[in-house]
């Protein structure tokens, strides 16, 4: 176990370097930052030119990078245009988008699972015709659509929420925007629970178990969940960062100041080290949730072995 992980963290080196190098590329054709920096009059020559040694952007691309590797290394993912420091606003912005991606996970795995758990154990019968259709509607309207149109029934119409959450943003403040978030990974845990549970059922650990004259209870929840769940987990796992990356419309439909809306006006401004900045610690929560997911593999089934 201990060489596996020593093996995959390795591998996790020229994956980080390759991402983070694709995306400072792309985010440095987006156009030119200091002509935004301006407004809408034209920067003077003197004024960019100062600008561009400020920030280092007068330099080759390739020297930009290797100084912004070298600098995160050190914890410094440099400064936003408006002179605030990165860190500071990953401060600010991932506590609340970690604790909105917390309330989404929580209601995708709970919900979700007991969906498709209960779904695959009565596959055909109406309430599993009903689940279905239910997802297939979550799934086919967009996010934002489910987003506004909570926002305006629980909000707005009938009072039960705040259409905007605080600055704060409390876990109880989160959880329309959470169910939000996760609406679409809920209706594919579920499906997902749903088919594995079906399939396993008729595996021959099953029978055996039956027979054995095993509780209903523990058939289910030792033997076939606890098979089912290694397809739920790698989706879930792989979801953790797409949700913490993800949240830009939710987190703009109820006024959440996350990692989503921080995103959203690094690219607006052409704030190419908030960008670039925020995205490197999301393919890092990407790289270790892929780990975790792999770790778990191993305890929901004790015949995987790791050399």
């Amino acid at each position: 176990m201990g060489r596996y992980v020593v093996r995959r963290l390795l591998q996790m080196v020229p994956v980080f370097i390759g991402a983070t190098l694709l995306i400072f590329l792309m985010v440095n054709v987006m156009g030119d930052p200091i002509a935004g920096l301006c407004g809408d009059r034209q920067c003077d020559p003197a004024t960019a030119a100062q600008l561009k040694r400020e920030f280092g952007l007068d330099k080759p691309v390739w020297q930009q990078y290797l100084t912004y590797m070298g600098n995160v290394f050190t914890g410094d993912f440099g400064t936003a245009f408006n002179g605030q420091k990165v860190t500071e606003l990953m401060a600010t912005a991932f506590p609340v988008t970690i604790r909105l991606t917390v309330v989404a996970i929580v209601i995708e795995v709970v919900v979700g699972i007991a969906l498709g758990v209960v779904t695959g154990l009565k596959r055909g019968r109406p309430i599993d015709t009903g689940v279905l259709l239910l997802t297939l509607i979550v799934i086919s309207i967009p996010t934002f659509v489910t987003g506004l149109l909570l926002q305006l029934l629980l909000g707005v119409e009938w009072g039960w929420i705040k259409p905007s959450v605080s600055t704060d943003a409390t876990f109880s403040e989160l959880i329309v925007p959470g169910l939000v978030l996760a609406s679409v990974s809920l209706a594919y845990v579920t499906r997902l629970t749903r088919t594995s549970i079906a399939e396993n059922r008729r595996s021959d650990y099953v029978r055996t178990a039956v027979a054995k004259g095993l509780p209903r209870r523990r058939v289910i929840i030792r033997h076939l969940l606890r098979n089912s769940l290694i397809p739920v987990v790698t989706f879930i796992g792989t979801d953790i960062g797409a949700l913490m990356g993800g949240a830009i419309v939710t987190e703009r439909i109820f006024n959440i100041h996350g990692v989503g809306f921080q995103l959203y006006q690094g690219i607006v401004r052409q704030n190419t080290q908030t960008v670039v900045g925020f995205v490197t610690i999301l393919v890092l929560v990407f790289l270790v949730a892929n780990l975790l997911v792999d770790l778990l593999y191993a305890v929901l089934d004790p015949r995987i072995r790791y050399a």
